[in-house]
């Protein structure tokens, strides 16, 4: 929880040090929790849609070695009042056409989900707790997305997102079933 609390300290400290000229972008959108992609044993649980937010930086020089990715903050709040999380990370866009763009993005995020059954081993309702709840084994989760953004305009854009939450045996061990969301973004380039 210590961990969880200093990298919410440092989100929130970097992105009220942000001005004007340093945001490039905002995103807002809507997201399907939980989906089915290869592993589908989970696929049941927690199903609803989340509400999502992200702040994208400008780059800064020293991430030119790595195709100058923008740093982000995000939040995505759950709407059944399952699985909701926050976090940083950085952005990369790959333009492929005029208007389009593929944009994956790694990054680390908290979340206030479930660990683990609060139902020792044998309860009938650690059985129940289980079928309804994605038990994510650690608080602290690796954010993978991958998108495909259509630009409208210089100022507006539309996304579809797909985003797979987990701790990846790195950054928790034992439970890692792991949220796998889809969903559609609207953007907003700022300064344009």
């Amino acid at each position: 929880m210590h961990r969880a609390v200093l990298s919410l300290t440092a989100v929130l400290a970097f992105a009220g040090t942000a001005s004007a000229d340093v945001l490039d972008e905002v995103r807002f959108g809507v997201m399907q929790e939980n989906i089915c992609v290869l592993d589908c044993d989970n696929a049941n649980k927690e199903p609803g849609q989340s509400l999502t937010g992200e702040l994208l930086f400008t780059s800064p020089d020293v991430l030119d070695l790595i195709w100058s990715p923008r740093p982000y903050v995000m939040g995505s709040l759950n709407l059944n009042g399952d699985t909701s999380f926050g976090g940083f990370g950085l952005h990369w866009s790959f333009p492929f056409s005029e208007r389009w763009a593929f944009e994956p993005s790694v990054g680390y995020v908290i979340h206030d989900g479930e660990l683990e059954s609060p139902f020792p081993q044998g309860d009938p309702r650690g059985d129940a707790f289980t079928e309804d709840h994605v038990l994510l084994g650690s608080r602290d989760l690796f954010r993978t997305t991958f998108g495909l953004k259509y630009k409208v305009d210089e100022t507006w854009g539309v996304e579809v997102l797909y985003e797979h939450l987990s701790h990846g045996q790195i950054l928790g061990n034992g439970r890692n079933q792991g949220l796998d969301n889809v969903g559609v973004r609207v953007s907003y380039a700022l300064g344009n």
